[in-house]
């Protein structure tokens, strides 16, 4: 299996090499040269394994530079049932007739993030030792990436974790998770700004080439493939888990149910992991992405212009980890959305979004065609939607939720269609925005044993302005 860059780098590699690089050197998003097709008889014989082993099956399709051996035992030490609180690692649970709820929430920092997170500082690991190398970790945070790398990288050998967060717009607990850290390979740098400037520093820093290999910069965001990767597993388990299995015991029968999935997103990444799970052909029906106030690709799905927004235009929300106007992982759908032209993808994502911030698709008359092939729908959804979402939620099922989950549950009621399961992949536990929850139930959420006083712990960090010569300045000083 080897990788291409979306703006059409002539070389190709391997997975441990774009494991460590993050970007590609013309400053594109690696993806597989092609998809690998799963065949029913694949699936017949997956349903039913430990989650581990689905995520070996799975990956084992797009690694092939890591021995099968060393690759199951990583799935099986990342996967645990003392990680992630219950054996089926991410259980569903039915609200209502046709709608189910995907816990991804119970790693050790309450959030998505370490479905994919405890597995690279897994492959982190493993593959810098094989190497003798170091790695030096740039990141970008809105609230939940941040802390599940520096969980999943504290105290991992040869790493070491550089993350930018925008100075006080995420939660006070998610706050408290990052910055209460005290390990030495942990940096946490608030940046004066919001997460599209992260974001901007990560890819500006990745981009700089010579610093980059001088000083081993590697990157956790999902820009890097690894991360997105990791995230296709749990749809495949989804999958298993929402439908029976057919009457017909005969592989072929496999598959010919189809499920959909409703995926609060901000960034793109967590529904791309959708998007390439369907290009491998797991029967996913329609992919419904919700956003909140912060709707650049709503706005797309429906018009076909993707118009990113600034700092002053980007919204604070209830829903902060979405708080976000410039999607990087979208890059990726546009290269298939566009048949893999990866010269309009860079004329697209370079020359037309610095010369106007935006381009527009939706006057090509095979839009609207290309958009319902790749089976995506979406929606938007605002703090008094989060609010009665919430309060529905616990009033009916006595199921407390957090405003990123809400999100998806709002919008996914819109497109459910009988016979065909609406699964809705949580985001987070509701701790991690208490003061919405409190807002809309009138009490705390509950609040794992090992997050008490979390809050009042000494915290470490260090402001900095929205400037990628004074990230780069901190992270060389602090290399010694």
């Amino acid at each position: 299996m080897l990788y291409l860059s979306t703006r059409g780098h002539p070389d190709r590699k391997h997975f441990c090499e774009i494991l460590l690089e993050g970007l590609a050197p013309d400053g594109g998003l690696y993806l597989p040269e092609q998809y690998p097709q799963v065949t029913p008889e694949q699936l017949s014989r997956w349903r039913g394994l430990p989650y581990a082993d689905l995520a070996f099956e799975v990956l084992s399709l797009y690694i092939d530079d890591i021995p099968a051996g060393d690759l199951r035992a990583i799935c099986r030490k990342t996967y645990t049932e003392e990680v992630f609180g219950t054996k089926e690692i991410v259980p569903l649970k039915q609200l209502e007739e046709g709608v189910y709820l995907q816990a991804l929430s119970n790693g050790p920092t309450l959030a998505f993030k370490d479905m994919a997170m405890q597995l690279l500082g897994n492959l982190f690991e493993y593959e810098l030792g094989r190497r003798g190398q170091e790695l030096n970790i740039l990141g970008a945070t809105s609230g939940d990436t941040g802390s599940a790398a520096e969980y999943a990288m504290r105290g991992k050998k040869g790493v070491r974790v550089f993350m930018t967060s925008p100075y006080g717009r995420m939660s006070p607990f998610q706050q408290a998770q990052m910055f209460s850290l005290q390990d030495a390979n942990i940096h946490n740098i608030a940046i004066e700004g919001v997460f599209d400037d992260c974001q901007d520093i990560v890819k500006a820093v990745s981009n700089d080439l010579e610093f980059k290999r001088k000083y081993k910069i590697g990157t956790v965001n999902s820009i890097n493939w690894a991360r997105l990767m990791a995230q296709v597993v749990y749809y495949f388990a989804g999958y298993f888990h929402a439908t029976s299995p057919h009457p017909n015991p005969l592989p072929e029968a496999e598959g010919t149910k189809r499920v959909s999935f409703a995926v609060p997103s901000g960034n793109f990444g967590n529904i791309c992991a959708g998007h390439v799970a369907r290009m491998m052909g797991l029967p996913i029906d329609k992919l419904v992405l919700a956003t909140n106030e912060n709707d650049v690709l709503d706005e797309f799905f429906r018009t076909g212009v993707y118009r990113v927004r600034g700092g002053a235009d980007t919204y604070e929300t209830s829903s902060p980890s979405m708080d976000i106007s410039k999607a990087s992982n979208f890059e990726r759908f546009v290269f298939d959305l566009l048949g893999r032209d990866a010269e309009t993808v860079k004329r697209l994502f370079g020359e037309a979004l610095a010369k106007n911030g935006r381009f527009d698709l939706g006057a090509d008359l095979a839009f609207a065609q290309a958009r319902a092939r790749y089976g995506f729908l979406s929606g938007k959804s605002t703090h008094a939607d989060r609010l009665a979402t919430i309060r529905d939620t616990h009033r009916r099922f006595g199921v407390t939720i957090d405003t990123h989950t809400a999100d998806g549950l709002k919008v996914a009621r819109h497109f459910v269609q009988p016979g065909v399961p609406m699964i809705v992949l949580e985001t987070a536990l509701p701790i991690k925005f208490a003061a919405t929850i409190v807002e809309a139930l009138g009490h705390e959420p509950d609040r794992p044993a090992r997050f008490r006083g979390i809050e009042d712990l000494p915290k470490r960090m260090t402001v900095l302005p929205a400037d990628a010569v004074k990230v780069k300045a901190f992270v060389t000083a602090h290399l010694s």
